[in-house]
């Protein structure tokens, strides 16, 4: 059985995995963890689907061309 803190644990480590902010090797001992428990397995599975569900329904506005050049110019780019 997982506990609050544990689910907690994991889930802050699969937002991690998701981000690309883990190392390799904490990578890799992640996935080894998940693997081996279908509850966890489950947990990834909800962020994945949740993080789609998000890209799907967010639709974001277009930037204008004067506005980046403006910040181009601000920071001498």
């Amino acid at each position: 059985m997982i506990t609050q803190k544990n689910h907690q644990e994991l889930v802050r480590k699969v937002n991690m995995y998701l981000d690309n902010e883990l190392t390799p090797e904490a990578e890799r001992a992640l996935l080894r963890e998940i693997q081996g428990n279908p509850a966890y397995m489950q947990i990834l599975s909800k962020e994945k689907s949740f993080r789609e569900f998000i890209k799907s329904r967010v639709q974001r506005k277009k930037v204008s061309p004067a506005l980046i050049q403006s910040i181009k110019d601000k920071i001498n780019i």
